[in-house]
């Protein structure tokens, strides 16, 4: 007979657990049989003693089998399903222009993401901020959405891995947020019960990032391409660069406008444009709708050049709840904040560096983000028309539009970005947004 204890106290000595153990200790976290001290227990103990890759593939998939796993063979689709998930950032708004580019080349992209917290944007408030979208619908809502758009984005329901939101929220008031195995469990957990053919991760590295080094980065990436290849869903990772804010804005209703932007040609940010394209390119192959990136790079750009990735987007806006003509008139329904006003440069010179961070707390001290899961989003605020790395700047140049509610709010903001930038008199080399590739055989 199995007992919680003997379980925490194997993997407190440094032992391996037996898939039986772990999915014991699982299966208790979910029928709420195991306390919050043992969950406790147990993560502190993992968090010291490591997994090895057998237990995090059982750990990831004991967690993915405690709610529902997502089928969708009954909807005879005529295409592989496949998403992606990053690990979070600032200005990353890839989510929504990549949904709708792959669904048009061919794929199906039921992507289930997340909320803000701390730094980072989360996908569910910036879609939150078109009036009527609704991140919570059905499990048949989902599905009639998917299948006739080929992309719907939402939140978890509660059916979904349901002992990764006891096991995180344990965690979150535990210090042990920070294990390589428990980050591994608690992503591929979500994202395995739905049903994927093929995943894509993208890690950020860098200022902005939720791994402090790139080494971090590195081990994060690995780990879930083995971990998830283990557990029966093709999946490989990029690792992108987090060193500056990857849009040129940070919000919610603001990253919004340029999502559109994007998918439109109306305005494009080529940091943005490259991080989207290798990731959805990824995604083709790794799904076969293409035979290289090279292939895939020109069938993402015909579905933008055509308008066919932005027509779905606003397809799945519709289907969701929101207006029917978001992406033609998506000025009129995004809210604005009372001030809208630039931040002119202090200094005079090149950026060399842009703490990401730095920006995005900017962002959360407006109301733009939270600092507890509790708190409210204040859709308008932000910051957009950010500069880079590289660019020349002086007292007359705007390093950034502040979307502010008050004058104390926007006094604050120009302080924490003038802050956040760093300026030398030469012109610094720029890093590439991708650094590193990662597949199940090279891991």
């Amino acid at each position: 007979m199995l007992v919680p204890q003997e379980i925490i106290r194997h993997k407190r000595d440094g032992k391996i657990l037996t898939n039986q153990e772990i999915n014991f200790f699982i299966q208790g976290i979910t029928d709420n049989s195991i306390s919050e001290s043992q969950i406790a227990a147990f993560a502190m103990a993992i968090y010291f003693q490591d997994m090895n890759m057998d237990e995090r593939v059982a750990l990831a998939s004991a967690m993915r089998n405690s709610g529902e796993v997502l089928d969708w063979s009954s909807l005879n689709l005529n295409g592989p399903i496949v998403d992606k998930h990053s690990t979070g950032g600032v200005g990353d708004v890839t989510s929504l222009m990549l949904g709708p580019m792959v669904a048009a080349c061919g794929g199906y992209v039921p992507m289930i993401s997340g909320r803000g917290l701390g730094h980072t944007g989360g996908t569910l408030d910036k879609l939150d901020a078109i009036p009527g979208y609704q991140t919570t619908v059905t499990n048949q809502h989902f599905r009639d959405v998917v299948k006739t758009t080929g992309v719907a984005i939402i939140g978890q329901s509660a059916n979904l891995a349901p002992a990764d939101k006891r096991f995180y929220a344990t965690r979150d008031i535990t210090a042990t947020v920070e294990s390589i195995p428990l980050i591994t469990a608690s992503i591929l957990s979500k994202k395995l019960a739905a049903g994927l053919d093929a995943l894509v991760m993208d890690v950020k590295a860098g200022s902005g990032a939720f791994m402090p080094t790139y080494e971090q980065s590195q081990q994060l990436a690995n780990s879930i391409v083995a971990v998830a290849n283990g557990a029966g869903c093709k999946t490989s990772a990029l690792i992108t660069n987090m060193d500056q804010v990857l849009a040129s804005s940070a919000g919610n209703a603001v990253e919004v406008r340029e999502a559109v932007q994007f998918l439109t040609g109306e305005y494009v940010n080529p940091r943005l444009h490259e991080v989207t394209m290798s990731l959805c390119a990824e995604m083709l192959v790794s799904a076969n709708l293409a035979e290289n990136t090279q292939q895939a790079h020109i069938k993402l750009q015909a579905v933008l050049d055509n308008g066919k990735a932005a027509e779905l987007f606003g397809k799945m806006v519709s289907g969701l709840g929101g207006p029917t003509d978001f992406v033609e008139n998506y000025d009129d329904h995004l809210v604005k904040s009372a001030i809208i006003r630039p931040i002119y440069s202090t200094q005079s010179g090149y950026v060399s560096a842009i703490d990401a961070r730095e920006v995005g707390m900017s962002v959360v001290n407006m109301g733009g983000g939270r600092r507890v899961a509790t708190d409210g989003i204040d859709f308008a605020v932000g910051l957009s028309e950010l500069i880079s790395i590289g660019d020349k700047i002086d007292a007359q140049t705007p390093i950034a539009m502040v979307h502010a509610q008050t004058e104390q709010q926007f006094m604050e903001t120009q302080k924490n970005v003038l802050n956040a930038i760093q300026c030398e008199d030469k012109k610094v080399a720029v890093e590439p947004q991708v650094y590193e590739v990662i597949r199940a055989n090279s891991v």
